[in-house]
């Protein structure tokens, strides 16, 4: 008998780990621990999911038990696991498949791999016939995800495997490395660059580089373990023309500024496809600590005008920019009444 959810009394007892009830259940001749509920999940998915080992102990003893059943969302049993003792007792099984991709392309692996899971993760790369580098539907591998979460043991065990390639793209084009730069996991990203065939600089579908996405959000530390690098790109614009100072400087993002500013090779006045500086993103935004840091240099020009014929002064007046225009103002050189392409000037657009 089931309940609205089509949930049986073996689904229950397994989900809550009741032992001795699963035992008396599994007594009855008429009771189908095959039987997927609503969801598609039967009771050894819930046991799994739970980590209840000594359910799933009783369960798996039983011959007519398949371990490989899908739910609704294509996930198998081992999917779910996330306790060291569940994923031993399904391994130990050769009818189990832990390559098994679900409705979105994940397995197991990458599963364990995006919660962290090192040890589960470590059992399942003991096994010759798992495929750490197999890609889900959005071209992610189980590094890529690992990554992403900051999960530096988990990295650390994927890279131990010679076939893991970290430097696969997904279908946004993006590595492991660009998506632990963008959220600034400095630890994996040091140890990522730590692989001897590392692409520290490989830009993804937008043309940005993990540089460029570490600069967006302010990471000091990883932008400096990236800059350390020769291979490593600062000038390198994006599909817009964006240069990581560019993007450091639009988020007002001092440290990173100051950083990329110590590089010679750094230009901090490539204007971008729509003709806009560093310094234009910076006033625009308010940033006046950027907008200080870069008219101390002598390569910075603020009277730079963009394809609208608009200089910083422009776009700082224009969005009110009080402390900004002041800036701008005491700069020896500043050009303050330039027209840009409707002969507006920062002046009438101000009172306007």
């Amino acid at each position: 008998m089931t309940d609205n959810c089509r949930r049986t009394p073996l689904s229950w007892a397994a989900k809550e780990g009741y032992v001795e009830v699963v035992k008396l259940l599994l007594g009855r001749e008429d009771v189908n621990l095959n039987m997927r509920d609503r969801g598609g999940r039967t009771a050894l998915s819930w046991a799994v999911h739970q980590g209840h080992d000594g359910v799933v102990k009783l369960l798996l003893g039983r011959k007519d038990i398949n371990p490989n059943i899908p739910d609704n969302d294509g996930r198998i049993p081992i999917s779910w696991a996330s306790n060291y003792a569940v994923v031993k007792l399904l391994l130990e099984r050769e009818d189990v498949d832990p390559n098994m991709p679900d409705n979105d392309g994940q397995t197991p692996v990458s599963w364990a791999a995006a919660y962290g899971s090192d040890r589960v993760v470590k059992l399942l790369l003991e096994r010759e016939d798992v495929n750490p580098n197999m890609r889900d539907n959005g071209g992610r591998t189980p590094i890529s995800w690992a990554a992403d979460y900051g999960f530096h043991r988990v990295v650390e065990l994927l890279l131990n495997r010679e076939d893991v390639n970290p430097n696969l793209r997904d279908n946004e084009g993006r590595t492991p490395i660009s998506w632990a730069a963008a959220f600034g996991w400095d630890r994996v990203v040091k140890i990522l660059l730590g692989w001897e065939d590392i692409d520290p600089d490989m830009p993804d579908g937008d043309g940005r580089t993990p540089i460029s996405w570490a600069a967006e959000d302010g990471h000091d530390g990883v932008v400096k373990l990236l800059l350390e690098r020769e291979d490593v790109k600062p000038n390198m614009p994006d599909n817009d023309g964006r240069t990581p100072i560019s993007w450091a400087a639009y988020h007002g993002c001092e440290g990173v500024v100051k950083l990329l500013l110590e590089r010679e090779d750094v230009n901090p006045d490539m204007s971008d496809n729509n003709g806009r500086t560093p310094i234009m993103w910076a006033a625009y935004h308010g940033r006046e600590g950027v907008v200080k840091l870069l008219l101390e240099r002598e390569d910075v020009n603020p009277n730079m005008r963009d394809n609208n014929g608009r200089t910083p002064i422009f776009w700082a007046a224009d969005n009110e920019r009080d402390e900004v225009v002041k800036l701008l103002l005491g700069w020896k050189d500043i050009k303050p009444d330039i027209t840009d392409s409707c002969g507006r000037t920062p002046l009438g657009l101000a009172t306007k």
